[in-house]
């Protein structure tokens, strides 16, 4: 069996494509649930865990998206000026320019709540700020995820 690179490198896109969106969205769904519990504990675990999803899953998987995405642009002869793959690229970087906040948010944050659990004392009004913060960017970036989504399936012609 020969295996066809172009069809290995769609599989790899498609799969860190799940792993980014899944990861974003099922950290974000147990830190926003975790902060509302009214459990310090509950919130130090799942803080810890968030960090531990991005760095094992979510981060690779935005470095394998551009890479694969590109290539298979490249092979499939698909200029980089193409509508739906600039809007594409473009949606692409707004989620990414509102995830590296939020990773330093989430640093910041399970700190906060490690210090507040070992010190036995309630989180600052900080860490409540940087979670309204980590919400906000968190929306922004993942209204992105399906219009990507969208534009890689579909290619529409957006030229007219």
């Amino acid at each position: 069996m020969i295996i066809n690179s172009y069809l290995l490198i769609k599989t790899l896109h498609v799969v860190s494509s799940v792993l980014l969106a899944g990861t974003g969205f099922g950290s974000a769904f147990f830190l926003f649930f975790a902060n509302r519990s009214g459990s310090l504990a509950a919130q130090v675990v799942v803080c810890r865990l968030v960090k531990r999803a991005d760095l094992w899953f979510t981060t690779p998987a935005v470095i394998i998206q551009p890479l694969s995405g590109l290539w298979m642009a490249q092979q499939a002869g698909w200029p980089l000026n193409t509508p739906w793959l600039l809007l594409g690229l473009a949606l692409y970087l707004l989620a990414g320019t509102c995830w590296l906040p939020v990773v330093w948010l989430q640093l910041r944050m399970s700190a906060m709540a490690e210090q507040a659990l070992a010190s036995r004392q309630p989180l600052p009004a900080r860490y409540w700020r940087y979670a309204r913060w980590w919400e906000a960017l968190g929306y922004a970036a993942f209204a992105a995820m399906p219009l990507i989504f969208y534009l890689m399936v579909a290619k529409p012609d957006l030229s007219q």
